[in-house]
């Protein structure tokens, strides 16, 4: 029997959910670390810019794996519903 993984955020002082979101807003969106900061600030979580670059380091590769694996490829099909054009 394999011994139990340790979890992935063990001995960080905030929840994973606020550490997996950080690293989410700032690999997702064009955003610098004191965005992200001011951000979370704004919902009531207080950490530095430097928590968050070390996060990035830290967490940062499978986030953006992850979502490069998500994007739409260059060959991908768009349909769209209820369009139609007109020509003059």
């Amino acid at each position: 029997m394999k011994p139990p993984r340790r979890p992935r955020y063990a001995r960080h002082r905030f929840p994973a959910e606020v550490i997996s979101h950080a690293v989410w807003l700032y690999f997702r969106f064009p955003l610098s670390l004191r965005m992200v900061e001011e951000m979370l600030a704004a919902r009531g979580i207080l950490i530095s810019h430097e928590t968050v670059r070390q996060w990035a380091l830290k967490f940062g590769q499978d986030y953006a794996n992850q979502i490069r694996r998500r994007l739409p490829a260059p060959g991908d099909k768009w349909h769209l519903d209820g369009v139609s054009r007109t020509h003059f």
